[in-house]
């Protein structure tokens, strides 16, 4: 990576066009892993079929493989600050240098996107049942998928770094929308 942020775009209406192609596309990656996972995947093939210890266990190691992410820019932040005379003193004496701008913004915006993950993994499961438990697996490669070109695109400003965010939000709103269908039919099914 380099130490150079990206030029300040000259054209802003390209890469917010840019952003909205990038974001298409994931949309349309995003369709096809979890139409994918939904045919190819069952709940019994990914052992989230025992009642609600095996939700748990599975949604326990989509949790784990979810915050990996984090784990990796944790370490890329932290070999960053051990090797730089301007960071090593650590982010309460200053922003971070451009050395590790992009990693610290990655570990940022990682933490954010697995906590909403993991949430919505779990509410997604225990609300809408084990039937959901290939989405939710296709969700965490997703997330890993999205990480991955999320940083890769970063150096090279919000067009390159929109495909990156949204495969890995999308998949989330999506399961947070799910859960919140199957709690509204949960609460209707009580009413009546």
């Amino acid at each position: 990576m380099t130490d150079e942020p990206p030029p300040i775009p000259k054209d802003l209406g390209r890469e917010q066009r840019r952003i909205l192609h990038n974001s298409l596309l994931a949309l349309l990656v995003c369709v096809l892993v979890l139409a994918a996972a939904s045919w190819a995947l069952s709940p019994a093939m990914l052992r989230a079929d025992g009642g609600l210890a095996g939700l748990l266990r599975f949604w326990a190691a989509c949790a784990l493989l979810t915050v990996l992410w984090v784990l990796v820019g944790f370490a890329m932040v932290s070999r960053g600050r051990r090797h730089s005379r301007d960071d090593i003193r650590g982010a309460a004496f200053g922003a971070p240098s451009a050395r590790i701008a992009v990693p610290v913004a990655f570990l940022q915006n990682t933490v954010e996107q697995a906590l909403m993950a993991v949430i919505v993994q779990i509410a997604v499961l225990l609300l809408a049942g084990a039937w959901a438990a290939p989405l939710v697996a296709g969700q965490v490669l997703l997330f890993a998928l999205g990480r991955v070109t999320f940083l890769l695109g970063y150096p090279n400003g919000a067009g390159a770094r929109a495909f990156g965010l949204a495969v890995t939000v999308l998949p989330t709103l999506a399961g947070f929308i799910l859960a919140l269908a199957a709690l509204f039919d949960t609460a209707l099914a009580g009413v009546s």
